[in-house]
């Protein structure tokens, strides 16, 4: 079913509504400096587990409806400033098995035409398209080669500003139905993008559909996307599913993810970070083909060097995506460039500075549990000295806020550490906490596959001194509950800023936590910004 143009018009000016037109809580909305709280724990509700089944091939909404060139898998993701955008999507068809032929980006032009919203679109912009193969070298396994990707770069964008477009090959001609997308507001104190939604390991799920329509109701104009896309690897290369890791994948799964999504994020800015179900190894040691071919990311234009970290601004948000897969030494890439990034980041113009990465240092499940303890010992202080003010994690299936915290004890000046990594995958929810009785895992069984070096050992001060887990809920754990979900981040001005998560269970209209995180700029200095050379 096709929504003519007024429809459209109406929903993406949705986005500036407020959100309490949307979200109702009872009683007055605690803040931050209200903290630190008392630790709460939801009781677990067995009656509602959602369906954690993935969707079939079959499901409409992942079939392939496009014909011959047409463009198919259309997102929007962000440059490093409100003044461009990435524009992607894909032509063409994926091959899989044992004899394929990569299709050839050179046949198909990238092309995009824009213009403002009620003005002709008579601006123009080409880019780049490549394809990617996931190659097995075990005899019997079915090799896979993806329809054409095509990447192009809209610039000398006007800020906050509703734009329409076409993307595709104008001279075939196979070119996509007109879309919309809205540029992000200028950095400054002041200025800020309505709602930012949160979500993490999505899949392809029932539950998943469940998170995404809850999440449009609520009209973000921007989707953070902390790790584990589309969970191609708990797929045997012949699409039977497995439901556990393994080292092979069904990359289909990809494309069926791409389809569904296209809805949102063909109209929503979506970032993206690495989770370790994009790792996704093949032949000759390869790593992230998918992840690294399918999205846009702004790199280069933020001085990075890989596209599993990079760093743009959202008005008066600066951010970091950060990857927890790939080097994170004091003395990598990674670590020299996240000080580089930081030591730029004007705090008079982008006062907010918000951080994600997929496995969560501050969780108290028992899935994972201090899993990611060697990049939080190489990296807190140097979060901690710029003074990052909130951080979204995925990986562990529940929903988890903190209190400010650093080095696991209780600091005005630590950040916010959020995990919703609830989004509706296929592994279903963790119910386990670690301070439970008998739920403490051994230290030497903590990291996972992707976590070759351990670092965790039993505390040496605090409540939980020589041992390796709490005895009761952490006193940094704010409130934790096991439940499908969403967040939303709406920041007021230069100090406030909203955070609300939903769960999928509920009514839309209302929140299951909700918070004011309150910056103290004041009594929490941050280090000032280093110019450029």
């Amino acid at each position: 079913m096709k929504m003519n143009m007024d429809s459209l018009v109406v929903a993406v000016l949705l986005v500036l509504l407020p959100l309490s037109f949307f979200t109702f809580v009872h009683g007055e909305i605690p803040t931050t400096l209200d903290g630190p709280f008392k630790p709460v724990t939801v009781p677990l509700d067995t009656s509602f587990r959602g369906n954690a089944v993935d969707l079939p091939d079959s499901d409409p909404r992942v079939q392939r409806i496009v014909k011959g060139f047409e463009p198919e898998q259309i997102s929007v993701s962000l440059s490093a400033t409100h003044d461009s955008v990435w524009i992607s999507w894909i032509t063409g068809e994926f091959q899989i098995g044992d004899n394929i032929t990569p299709l050839d980006p050179e046949n198909v032009a990238s092309v995009v035409v824009y213009g403002r919203y009620e003005h002709p679109m008579t601006n123009q912009s080409t880019g780049y398209s490549l394809v990617y193969n996931q190659l097995y070298e075990l005899e019997g396994l079915q090799n896979y080669t993806s329809g054409i990707i095509h990447h192009v770069r809209l610039t000398g964008l006007m800020p906050n500003t509703l734009y329409q477009y076409q993307c595709g090959d104008p001279s075939i001609p196979a070119m996509s139905n007109v879309s919309y997308f809205q540029t992000m507001p200028v950095s400054g104190p002041e200025s800020y993008p309505s709602r930012i939604a949160v979500v993490g390991d999505l899949g392809l799920t029932y539950n998943t559909t469940s998170t995404v329509d809850h999440l449009l109701i609520n009209h973000p104009n921007l989707l953070l996307l902390v790790g584990d896309v589309s969970y191609a690897n708990l797929y045997f290369t012949n699409g039977t599913a497995e439901g556990c890791f393994h080292e092979q994948t069904y990359q289909p799964r990809w494309d069926y993810w791409g389809r569904y999504i296209q809805p949102l994020v063909s109209k929503v800015p979506v970032m993206v970070v690495e989770g370790d179900h994009e790792i996704e190894k093949q032949a000759g040691n390869q790593m992230f083909a998918a992840y690294n071919s399918r999205f846009a990311f702004p790199s280069e234009e933020s001085g990075s060097s890989s596209s599993l970290f990079y760093s743009f601004n959202a008005g008066g948000i600066h951010f970091v995506m950060l990857g927890a897969y790939t080097s994170y030494d004091k003395s990598g890439d990674q670590y020299n460039w996240l000080e580089l990034d930081l030591a730029n980041v004007d705090r008079n113009v982008t006062p907010w500075l918000v951080a994600a990465w997929h496995p969560p240092w501050y969780s108290t499940y028992t899935a994972h549990y201090r899993e990611a303890e060697c990049m939080r010992i190489e990296l807190e202080d140097i979060l901690y000295k710029y003074g990052v003010d909130i951080v979204f994690n995925g990986h562990v299936h529940a929903y988890e806020r903190s209190n400010r915290v650093y080095n696991y004890t209780l600091d005005p000046c630590g950040p916010v550490y959020i995990t919703v990594g609830d989004g509706g995958n296929s592994e279903m929810m963790e119910i386990a906490h670690a301070d439970d009785p008998g739920n403490c895992p051994q230290p030497y069984t903590i990291p996972g596959e992707n976590m070759v070096v351990f670092c965790a050992f039993n505390f040496t001060s605090g409540p939980a001194a020589g041992k390796f887990c709490w005895d009761e809920q952490p006193e940094y754990s704010a409130y934790r509950e096991s439940s499908f979900g969403h967040g939303l981040l709406e920041v007021r001005n230069e100090t406030h800023a909203l955070w609300t998560w939903h769960r999928n269970r509920d009514l839309y209209n209302h929140a299951g936590d909700q918070i004011y995180i309150v910056r103290q700029p004041d009594i929490c200095p941050v280090r000032p910004m280093v110019h450029k050379q």
